[in-house]
């Protein structure tokens, strides 16, 4: 399972990044999170700790250090095979069929919405 604080790295022991990508990262295409929170811990008034990004849909979720891991859960439920950090500064992602680390290019890094498209998305919403 993925680390929850960053990707190890070879001096962290552990899993190692990896560069051999499997055939899941040719499907990729740059995403937009579909919100900037963890929509399953904010229906049930949750925390969570980190937020995990599908790469193939966009749904976010909580890591697997959260109580409820609900990136795991999306990944079980629907198959999605990658994820990424939805950290600014994070640019590894986790293949949970192969269980391997890839680092993410720039033109593949989640993008982030902004305050003001999260805003406008609620109003629009209801």
């Amino acid at each position: 399972m993925p680390d929850t604080k960053n990707a190890p790295s070879s001096s962290q022991g552990g899993a190692q990044p990896v560069t051999e990508r499997c055939e899941h990262f040719d499907e990729l295409r740059q995403i937009a999170p579909q919100t900037n929170a963890c929509e399953e811990c904010k229906a049930l008034g949750a925390t969570w700790y980190e937020l995990r990004v599908c790469l193939t849909c966009g749904h976010v979720g909580c890591c697997e250090d959260s109580p409820h891991t609900h990136a795991l859960k999306h990944f079980n439920t629907t198959g999605h095979p990658i994820i990424a950090s939805l950290q600014r500064s994070e640019t590894w992602s986790w293949c949970y069929v192969h269980r391997r680390y890839f680092e993410l290019g720039r033109d593949l890094l989640p993008r982030r919405r902004s305050a003001f498209a999260e805003f406008f998305g609620r109003l629009v919403a209801k």
